[in-house]
């Protein structure tokens, strides 16, 4: 059960996994899958030892719950019948632009998931792109074992209010963002768990094999990206609970990491928005000025984003490179007009804090 120094009186290790079985009824029995899968090498016998410890790590994050139900198995030599049905979640917000996104990657996951939305036009555009209908509030979130605010950061505060006192306890809150939760707008309730997440988005580097993904920016579609979690208040399990939802919700997945709120809202709005987004716009603001000094906007884009490539790679330490003399020459000169002494204070608790009540 991950507790080595925790034993029974006799000595002998704790097996509560295994004496929750009779009285939760969680049996599992495990056939030969005839319904694909090219590998037929693998033993018998150690393939079901790997299949019965894959079952009892999902039932202990309390992915499953229960019913009749035929989970899928991430090994190709055997079929596992659970006698259980996925966990309830349920999707607030789910016909905005991000509830929809997130819709997409849990219409065909293992959770049971309830959609909610208040707009009739987020409701047509949530059947448009699923095929789901949305239910009333209080039917989402009864029995649902985690409830996803997928709505602004201007509403999380409001929307919260109304869901928060509502569920059940033990039931874990998931915030898209650290802004909210770090300001204070989730409601105070110590019986529950709030975990935040946030996507990455896709990495300019990247060995993706297709178009598809290439096209991918946002992430969640068919680009691999990495996520940033925070299990804000809740039992330690729970972290395993947050971070398998929202591996679910921003798939394909590159890496998870595992961060404080505090750490989270350093990178988003500090490291991503205050710094990266501006610098970006002061160099599109460049472009359009050489455009204006007679370079063609196309011959202007290309060499601006080809050198961005380059220099990216150099700085970030995807190659192993250096600058030309030249090169570090313009930078030392040009540093002291383009960044005033001691801009990096945007990154201070109290530039971060300020920033982050403006967005909320």
């Amino acid at each position: 059960m991950g507790l080595p120094d925790v034993h029974k009186p006799d000595g002998t290790e704790i097996d509560p996994h295994l004496e929750m079985r009779r009285p939760f009824r969680l049996f599992a029995g495990v056939l030969p899958d005839d319904q694909g899968g090219t590998s037929r090498t693998r033993d018998v016998a150690e393939a079901v030892i790997d299949v019965l410890g894959w079952i009892r790590r999902r039932a202990t994050d309390h992915i499953i719950s229960f019913s009749s139900y035929q989970l899928t198995c991430p090994y190709p030599c055997a079929t596992v019948r659970t006698g259980r049905t996925t966990m309830k979640l349920a999707l607030i917000g789910a016909g905005g632009k991000m509830g929809v996104r997130l819709a997409r990657n849990l219409v065909n996951s293992p959770y049971e998931v309830a959609y909610v939305e208040k707009a009739d036009v987020g409701r047509e555009r949530l059947k448009e792109a699923i095929g789901a209908d949305c239910v009333e509030l209080d039917e989402a979130i009864k029995g649902a074992r985690a409830v996803i605010l997928a709505v602004p950061d201007t509403a999380i505060g409001a929307v919260a209010k109304i869901v928060v006192p509502q569920i059940e306890p033990g039931t874990m809150v998931i915030a898209l963002d650290a802004a909210a939760p770090h300001a204070g707008h989730l409601p105070e309730r110590a019986d529950i768990t709030y975990f935040v997440t946030h996507p990455c988005h896709p990495p300019i580097f990247c060995d993706e094999p297709k178009t598809e993904a290439l096209h991918d920016h946002f992430g969640g579609i068919a680009a691999k990206q990495s996520i940033v979690n925070a299990l804000m208040q809740g039992p330690e399990e729970h972290y395993t609970l947050g971070e398998d939802i929202a591996k679910t919700i921003w798939a394909p997945i590159l890496r998870s990491h595992r961060v404080t709120v505090d750490q989270m809202a350093l990178l988003e709005p500090g490291l991503s928005e205050t710094v990266a987004a501006t610098l970006l716009l002061a160099m599109r603001h460049a472009m359009d000025d050489v455009v204006r000094r007679g370079v063609d906007k196309t011959t202007a884009r290309d060499f601006l984003l080809g050198h961005m490539n380059i220099l990216s790679a150099v700085i970030f330490e995807e190659v192993d490179g250096v600058f030309s003399d030249a090169c570090n020459k313009a930078i030392e000169n040009a540093m002291p007009v383009l960044m005033q002494p001691g801009w990096l204070k945007v990154l201070e608790p109290e530039e971060i804090n300020e920033s982050i009540r403006r967005i909320t």
